[in-house]
């Protein structure tokens, strides 16, 4: 089959162990994004089979529309409302997913915890110039950071990753405070932690408060500038989950007043994140590439699920198909 790989922005795909499946079969590997449907139309025409990474292009049915030979949308994970799986049907383009694993995305949320309270990289980044338990040249930015023992972490969502994450912090001995659905307080409980009583107390009394659900009609805003404003001065606000899960211009409004004081992020509403960013100008944030599954042993687990779901179909054995209603054409 003749298959390109989008948006390997590191160049990482080649390199891994995996990439032997695709072996006999015609790849293109793009470093790059394309940006506007045009000249996506005219980069991916000719291919009959796409490897997503994650969410990072989008396939509308306008674009797919325009891509007369291909078959196959192989996901790495799963489809993420970024596939018009609709029109795929529609135009007999199956889609196949993968799998994933809560690790990666847990301990980075975890590391950029651990670096936002500590200061770690400004002081890291002021000793390379020179300047010794310097947080900041601008004196009232120059404060101490905070252990987590005895501070309270809020996580909205109990899923795999909030799991994981709630057990980092029972570890580091802080008091772990769940919101989400019923279904997730009443498991949270079960597991001896705490429930929120309300998502107004859930803001308010966090130290730390991560996000941890999937994006959906259901979610997407469902941070509020209000919730966000109840949080203390000087709390941390963590979201590697997605970025549309907040309220358009909720959190930049909320960071310029100081409630909360503080923000770690890992994911963004534009992505790759321009460089004239108004995020990357608050020094209050500390903000990563979208690197939550960007580590060599999901890279493995990711892309050998893939590639593998495009040797079954190439051999006319599809499998992981979620539109299996496109193998009808």
């Amino acid at each position: 089959m003749k298959i390109a790989i989008l948006d390997d922005y590191q160049d990482g795909v080649r390199h891994l162990d995996c990439f032997r499946l695709l072996d006999g079969h015609d790849v293109k590997i793009f470093n790059n994004s394309a940006r506007g449907l045009g000249q996506l139309a005219v980069r991916l025409g000719v291919f009959e089979a796409l490897v997503l990474i994650r969410e990072r292009t989008v396939l509308s049915a306008a674009l797919l529309n325009k891509l007369p030979h291909l078959k196959l949308i192989s996901q790495t994970g799963k489809v993420s409302g970024h596939i018009d799986v609709a029109a795929a049907t529609a135009r007999g383009i199956a889609i196949v997913e993968g799998v994933g694993d809560p690790t990666a995305p847990a301990e980075l949320t975890w590391a950029l915890i651990m670096a936002a309270m500590r200061k770690i990289v400004p002081y890291a980044t002021h000793l390379r110039e020179g300047l010794w338990q310097t947080a900041s040249i601008m004196p009232e930015l120059n404060t101490l950071g905070s252990v987590l023992k005895g501070r309270t972490l809020a996580i909205w969502g109990y899923g795999r990753i909030g799991k994981l994450v709630a057990g980092y912090g029972r570890a580091f001995g802080m008091d772990v405070v769940i919101w989400g659905s019923d279904a997730s307080r009443q498991a949270a409980e079960q597991d001896g932690y705490r429930a929120a009583a309300s998502k107004e107390a859930f803001f308010a009394q966090a130290d730390v408060l991560s996000l941890h659900l999937r994006l959906n009609d259901a979610t997407r805003g469902i941070v509020t500038a209000a919730d966000l404003t109840r949080m203390k001065p000087s709390a941390l606000f963590v979201n590697t989950s997605r970025a549309e899960l907040v309220a358009p211009g909720a959190l930049e409004m909320a960071l310029r007043i100081g409630q909360p004081g503080f923000a770690a992020l890992d994911v963004f509403e534009t992505e790759p994140l321009p460089a004239d960013s108004p995020l990357l100008r608050y020094a209050n944030v500390l903000a990563t590439p979208h690197l939550g599954y960007v580590e060599k042993d999901s890279y493995e687990l990711y892309f050998r699920a893939a590639f593998q779901n495009i040797i079954d179909f190439a051999r006319g054995e599809p499998k992981n198909v979620l539109n299996p209603a496109a193998l009808a054409h």
